[in-house]
């Protein structure tokens, strides 16, 4: 073909497939401008528009704006910097619109009211800083004026809801029965409480060495564990011999004789502390986060249950 050819609006219709409604709306937009007119006053244009038009119909389907397409033909900006630019704004489409799924089958698996839905979309469409900050505040009203223990303080700050780029339903649940629960009035009083109640038998026993207060934990889900599985009930004799272990070592770790006061205290204290929500914060916080789900709950039920027996 004749590199002088002129082509109608129409032929390069034909030549191209795309409409020459399209191609008109282009063309006053400056991309593809015409090269020449009829005397009649019909625009005409040269071969290079042919290459034009297949360069701006690929980057209308990607996306791309007339603006930033007519900057690309001008040669003020490179189709490179184009491309890195809406590859990190579909990034961002992609991420929302994965999390649109996953309400979806969410909503479809629970049988949400229109209602749930709406704030399952809502809660699962916030952004990491806004998931953030909803637990910051958590944090901050159900501790703030309290003399928390900073290590305390710092496990909660770093164990942050981070939705992964995919989520699965089960994660999404996870985060809306999460942002629901820390929201609760209730739940932020019973917190508080439990912290209370903490700082108090702090002043009366002292502050266990963190390390210390770790092992102590690890032996009473081991001990509780291996009793739970060989079908020993906290109520029986058989429990006697696991609970006077378990209760020695946490008076030697609170500085005191174990005995009927003791065992009274620690149970209280347990008992208090003993909110079956508390551990459900952290078995959200496992499964948003894709880790190993903390099974504290059941030993210390079990060890409740075998306090309450000498009481």
């Amino acid at each position: 073909m004749d590199d002088d050819t002129l082509h109608s609006i129409g032929d390069l219709a034909r030549l191209t497939g795309l409409s020459v409604k399209t191609i008109r709306f282009w063309s006053d937009a400056g991309v593809v401008p015409p090269t020449d007119r009829t005397p009649a006053g019909y625009r005409l244009y040269g071969q290079d528009a042919l290459a034009r038009l297949g360069l701006v119909r690929t980057l209308r389907e990607l996306g791309v704006g007339l603006a930033a397409i007519q900057q690309v033909l001008e040669r003020e900006i490179t189709v490179a910097e184009v491309a890195s630019v809406h590859a990190e704004a579909l990034d961002v489409q992609i991420r929302t619109l994965r999390l649109r799924q996953a309400v979806l089958r969410a909503v479809a698996g629970r049988g949400s009211t229109p209602e749930e839905m709406e704030l399952m979309h809502k809660l699962a469409n916030l952004s990491d800083q806004e998931r953030r900050r909803l637990i910051h505040d958590f944090i901050d009203h159900a501790f703030d004026g309290l003399d928390v223990d900073d290590a305390f303080l710092a496990t909660m700050r770093n164990a942050m809801p981070e939705l992964p780029e995919d989520p699965a339903p089960e994660q999404i649940d996870a985060w809306v029965e999460l942002a629901e629960l820390v929201q609760d009035a209730d739940f932020r009083a019973g917190m508080r409480k439990a912290a209370v109640d903490q700082l108090q038998a702090r002043t009366e026993v002292g502050a266990p060495a963190p390390e210390a207060a770790r092992l102590l934990a690890e032996l009473i889900m081991e001990r509780t564990a291996r009793a739970r599985e060989s079908g020993i009930e906290p109520t029986s004799e058989e429990a006697r011999p696991v609970v006077d272990e378990l209760v020695a070592r946490s008076a030697e770790l609170s500085g005191r004789e174990d005995g009927p006061e003791f065992r009274s205290w620690l149970l209280e204290r347990m008992e208090i502390g003993n909110d079956s929500r508390y551990e459900r914060y952290w078995r959200l916080i496992a499964v948003i986060n894709g880790w190993p789900a903390p099974s504290m709950g059941p030993a210390v039920d079990w060890l409740i249950a075998a306090l309450r027996v000498g009481r």
